[in-house]
């Protein structure tokens, strides 16, 4: 009889331990975050906003909306690399789009994750990522001509990477779409940077990356592992392409155009862009550059092909959020949705990112904590390569070292901003720093002037450098700069 009672009681003790580490995995929220290429941060929701994003604005309404957000590097793979790791650049491979393609993915599994995805993978995490969420168009290795490797960039961060290719084929060729099945590179550039198609949402990619997305949501619902969905949006990348509905959403006459539309006053071009990007599209109508100026009408119209595709964006995240909320897996799930960098529309005379002017720099970002009350657009100046820590700490997750970034965790459970909090960004052979009033950039560069100050309290549109005016104020922010450098330039 006593030999009994103990098997009873042993295993009553193991079934238990089996429902509460159940029960543990499944009360750890799950993390849906969605990644948009090229959204600056400009969002319905701000002040003087003539863009329309009601999707982003609802969730927005709902949780925490950055509008002093920055990365780390205006360029897609950099910055990607930067907001993944916790890590400011320090080497200038890590500048460039392929540090993950080029070195990556061909690295052994270490005891440091390559990522915080691979991070939360070892720590009991599903993770899917559909769509761009690091450099490449869907994860894997491969040219923008070449057919689709089984190369993955990011060897140990994903359980799964589905993708729906369409018409495309690739993923390249997805990223570059136009809606006749073509892209950028299978018409050698001989093509618009815009189009407004008389097509559905499903006549993009994006439109089925957001089908996918929505199908292992209802996948993801019924399994007991807590899950990270990641989804990468491609718009509004170049080409600005989505369907004609969005453009018909904006009166083009009614847009304005940039307020400083010309360069800023004691700057060399070195620290500026020729827009090659914007005119890599040959078709268009007009070419930018450091000589010439849009003229207003092309401006609008290419201002409107940005808004239009960053609208279809919307309308996706707006499928999925309304998806997790019919399976009621909002009411356990952090909600993140980024923008990789900023863009400038024309101004500082520029079409495009490349620079360390805040329009590159400064990208969209909301969180969204299920159960929390706090609704707020926060000024707080905050870096990517904070989301890293703050995750974990809202994950309840260990946070491993050797990170540059810092948790505003707290930020997300209280109406204040903070200030005093600074941010980082590294190009074109400079470090910039942005404070609550200034922006000081350093170039380590021969051409003059290396020295650039920007006061935003009068200056928030960055039209003038004041640095060599004001010595003094260089003077108490160049240590602040310096604790940056993390040896890039050296």
């Amino acid at each position: 009889m006593r030999y009994k009672f103990l098997n009873h009681t042993l295993l009553i003790i193991l079934l238990a331990s089996v429902f509460f580490k159940s029960y543990a995995q499944t009360s750890k929220p799950n993390v849906l975050f969605i990644a948009v290429d090229d959204l600056r941060s400009e969002l319905g929701h701000f002040e003087n906003s003539t863009i329309i994003t009601p999707n982003l604005d609802k969730l927005a309404s709902e949780g925490v909306s950055f509008s002093h957000h920055f990365v780390q590097v205006p360029t897609c793979g950099a910055s990607r690399a930067a907001f993944l790791t916790g890590k400011r650049p320090s080497r200038i491979v890590e500048l460039g789009n392929n540090i993950m393609g080029d070195e990556w993915s061909i690295k052994p599994e270490s005891e440091n994750p390559e990522t915080f995805i691979h991070h939360l993978r070892r720590n009991g995490y599903h993770t899917v990522g559909i769509g761009k969420i690091s450099h490449s168009a869907d994860g894997y290795v491969y040219g923008y001509e070449e057919a689709v490797s089984n190369q993955r960039e990011l060897p140990y961060s994903w359980d799964e990477m589905p993708f729906d290719y369409g018409q495309w084929e690739t993923g390249w060729n997805a990223f570059f779409a136009y809606a006749n099945g073509e892209n950028r590179q299978s018409m050698k550039k001989q093509v618009k940077p815009y189009e407004a198609a008389d097509v559905d949402d499903l006549g993009y990619p994006d439109g089925l990356t957001t089908q996918l997305a929505i199908k292992k949501l209802r996948e993801l619902k019924n399994q007991s592992q807590p899950f990270f969905l990641g989804v990468g949006l491609f718009k509004p990348h170049l080409p600005f392409t989505s369907p004609q509905k969005y453009w018909d959403l904006y009166d083009e006459d009614q847009i304005p155009v940039a307020k400083n539309p010309r360069k800023p006053k004691n700057v060399a071009n070195s620290s500026l862009q020729e827009s090659g990007e914007f005119n890599g599209y040959e078709l268009g109508e007009e070419k930018a550059g450091l000589d010439k100026i849009l003229s207003d009408d092309y401006a609008r119209k290419i201002k409107h092909a940005y808004y239009a595709a960053a609208s279809y964006s919307d309308a996706q995240i707006g499928l999925i959020l309304d998806e997790l909320t019919a399976l009621e897996l909002d009411q356990n799930t952090i909600v993140i949705v980024w923008g990789d960098h900023g863009w400038h529309l024309g101004e500082q005379q520029i079409w495009g990112k490349h620079t360390l002017f805040e329009n590159a720099l400064n990208s969209a970002l909301i969180f969204k904590i299920p159960g929390s009350t706090i609704s707020k657009i926060d000024s707080s100046i905050v870096e990517s390569v904070d989301i890293y820590p703050t995750l974990l700490e809202l994950l309840d997750v260990k946070t491993p070292g050797n990170m540059d970034g810092d948790s505003f965790a707290s930020l997300l459970k209280t109406k204040e901003s903070q200030s005093g909090n600074v941010a980082y960004s590294y190009y074109n052979k400079g470090i910039s720093v942005r404070t609550d009033r200034y922006r000081l950039t350093k170039y380590f560069r021969s051409v003059e002037p290396t020295i650039e100050l920007y006061d935003h309290q009068t200056d928030p549109l960055e039209t003038i450098n004041i640095a060599e005016q004001n010595p003094k104020i260089v003077t108490e922010l160049m240590p602040l700069l310096e604790k940056g450098n993390t040896g890039l330039f050296d």
